[in-house]
């Protein structure tokens, strides 16, 4: 019997029926190509119960080697906070990521690379790796600068003497669906309210501004609106004070909604419907609001619920009024906790940050608690410090100070801090000769990323990434690392902030890679270059459209998973010609639906003695694609004429499954 005949009914690749062979005890050798009958007839007979003993052989080898190693070695210490992602740990412990998850999978755990686990779920893992966990609540800060922020918040604030605290402005975040007009209802706001119609004056995007109505001040950030935005959105949840849910009425709840949804109802702070697009003819309010009752479970006020649903129309700017005065009357509702100490150091959180040509490293902070004046000393969660140069405001106005509630772009600092750190006033001279020893989300050690494929084949796809702001390039990064394909690897070999440059180019040309640009420009002579080298530059100014052509170029690459489908089988009734490599067929089909262009095994006594392929179906001297079961067929089997009357051939197909990214 042919080797590749023998394998396509063991259902194995050929290669690993030779190399598992002579562990079972048949050792045909590498470059065999058949096996003698007698031979083939006993491997068919054996094999599962062989192979069973061999794994079982393995598994015990493993077990004992694994035992062997906890007796012997001195386990490997590691410290972790409370919290950490998968891929922190794996690169702490220097064991290979896919280790990790299958550990975690062997516990039931289904996690990502992004995704973070407890200690006492590391320590369970560790200990199956031979490592030896250790708690580190030093590292909690340094793990989650979202969580400090409002752990650090809550202690100032209740630490602060109550005859100090004074109200301060609402802080309004604004989520929902990319295309349900949220950035148009932040516009519409803008025109008509900053500052009592002075939003001409705003030429700078700093991530959030004030708008006055009645004579009270809110503040906006102006957060993006799509699920690749995930961890911006949280970040901006939880400094946010009120959110308020943007769906479109010709559209309803979309995925990104109900998301949205979802991270504010983890913020726990109170959210407003804006049910936008009502100038549009297909709108329809009453459907937009059951679906909000239906899937987000969303009971609007007038419905008899305590969610204020408000319809409004962005492009046209009706409505927008009606929401401010919602917003104050919830603000006003809420006014015990919309409180802060405007005589205290500052404290706040960084909601953008970027490199300017013309001023170096620059950050907007939102100030929650204190006042920031010109002259502070900052550190940025004990990792980049900087002194208080200058503060602009959202209409880029030179201003003195900060108050809570007020955002600020800073300009005088050493290094450009992360989205998300937490600006604390008075430190920044403390840890100017400080080594970092522990930044979770910059780990060098590459060890593990080169381990984690090891073995496995992989396909690249290099990445030159150049965004406007920090925040974009880093919601970006982190979209694409959630694209987990093994047999794929998104390799981002440089990221910076600004304008695409020739040297972007010719670094693009050496390592064959894409060059990304977000919300920036690509001169004409760079667009010359790239387009003599052949470098392709794609300019986004929408993410999710990013994300979704990166994944097209994924799902080109993958490659199809070929799997055995068993059709019906075909009892031989007759044979009516034979030639050299052919035979004509007549015979019952049984079992299920026989199809034309298929595969046949040939099988006698119960074993398979021949393997062909299925070339011509007909039934009642027709050319048909298939035949059911108990259905009388002729065929034209092409391969070793050895059909006899009352063999079985057995039918079936290659069915190539392309995995969906």
């Amino acid at each position: 019997m042919n080797i590749t005949e023998l394998a396509r009914t063991l259902r194995v690749p050929p290669q690993e029926l030779r190399d598992k062979l002579p562990l079972i005890g048949f050792d045909i050798g590498q470059k065999a190509i058949k096996v003698d009958n007698r031979t083939a007839k006993k491997i068919l007979k054996e094999w599962n119960f062989l192979i069973g003993q061999l794994e079982a052989r393995e598994e015990k080898r493993r077990v004992e080697e694994k035992t062997e190693i906890a007796q012997n070695q001195e386990k490997k210490e590691i410290k972790i906070p409370h919290f950490i992602t998968v891929r922190n740990f794996s690169e702490l412990a220097e064991v290979p990521v896919n280790k990790i998850l299958a550990e975690l999978m062997k516990n039931s755990i289904f996690s990502s690379l992004n995704e973070k686990i407890d200690f006492e779920t590391a320590a369970i893992i560790g200990s199956d790796l031979g490592l030896e966990v250790m708690l580190d609540e030093a590292l909690d800060k340094k793990e989650d600068g979202d969580k400090m922020s409002a752990e650090k918040l809550k202690d100032l604030l209740e630490k602060e003497d109550s005859s100090d605290m004074k109200e301060r402005a609402p802080v309004i975040v604004v989520m929902g669906h990319v295309d349900h007009g949220k950035t148009k209802l932040l516009d519409a706001i803008r025109r008509t309210h900053v500052m009592d119609g002075e939003a001409g004056g705003i030429t700078q995007h700093i991530g959030a501004y004030q708008v006055v109505r009645k004579g009270k001040a809110i503040t906006f950030i102006d957060t993006p609106g799509h699920e690749a935005f995930t961890a911006m959105r949280s970040r901006g949840a939880k400094i946010a004070d009120i959110a308020i849910l943007v769906v479109a009425a010709d559209d309803g709840v979309k995925p990104q909604t109900i998301e949205a949804y979802r991270i504010l109802e983890s913020a726990k702070i109170p959210v407003l419907v804006a049910i936008n697009k009502i100038d549009k003819p297909e709108a329809n309010i009453d459907k937009t609001k059951q679906e909000l009752s239906n899937q987000l479970k969303i009971t609007p006020e007038d419905w008899g619920g305590k969610t204020i649903c408000m319809p409004i129309s962005a492009k046209e700017g009706a409505g927008i009024d009606d929401l401010l005065d919602m917003v104050l009357l919830t603000a006003d509702m809420e006014s015990g906790n919309i409180k802060a100490n405007p005589k205290s150091s500052a404290i706040g959180t960084i909601i953008e940050s970027r490199v300017d040509k013309g001023e170096g490293p620059v950050a907007t902070v939102l100030v929650q608690n204190g006042t920031l004046k010109i002259g502070d000393q900052l550190c940025f969660s004990g990792q980049s410090y900087g002194k208080v140069r200058a503060l602009r405001n959202y209409l880029g106005e030179n201003i003195e100070q900060a108050e809570p509630s007020v955002p600020a772009k800073i300009i005088g600092l050493k290094s450009a801090p992360k989205v998300g750190d937490i600006l604390e006033v008075g430190a920044g001279e403390k840890i100017k000769n400080k080594k970092i020893k522990y930044a979770p989300q910059e780990l060098t050690n590459k060890k593990s990323n080169e381990s984690e494929n090891e073995n496995i084949k992989t396909k690249r796809i290099n990445l030159i990434i150049k965004s406007d702001v920090l925040g974009s390039g880093g919601a970006i990064e982190e979209s694409l690392a959630k694209i987990e394909i093994p047999e794929i690897k998104i390799n981002i070999i440089k990221k910076g902030l600004g304008n695409i440059t020739e040297s972007d180019i010719t670094q693009a040309e050496a390592s064959q890679a894409q060059v990304i640009g977000f919300n920036v420009k690509s001169p004409s002579a760079v667009e010359e270059l790239a387009r003599s080298k052949n470098v392709i530059v794609k300019i986004y100014v929408v993410i999710y459209e990013l994300i979704n052509d990166i994944k097209s170029r994924i799902q080109e690459l993958v490659e199809p998973e070929v799997k055995r489908v068993d059709l019906g089988r075909l009892k031989v009734l007759a044979i009516f010609r034979t030639e050299a490599n052919s035979q004509i067929i007549g015979g019952k089909a049984i079992d299920k639906a026989i199809e034309d262009s298929s595969f046949i095994d040939v099988c006698r006594d119960k074993e398979v003695i021949a393997s062909g392929k299925l070339t011509k179906l007909q039934s009642g001297k027709q050319d048909v694609k298939s035949v059911e079961a108990d259905q009388e067929c002729g065929i034209q089997y092409e391969g070793k004429p050895l059909i006899k009357e009352g063999d079985i051939l057995q039918v079936w197909k290659e069915e190539r499954i392309t995995k969906i990214i």
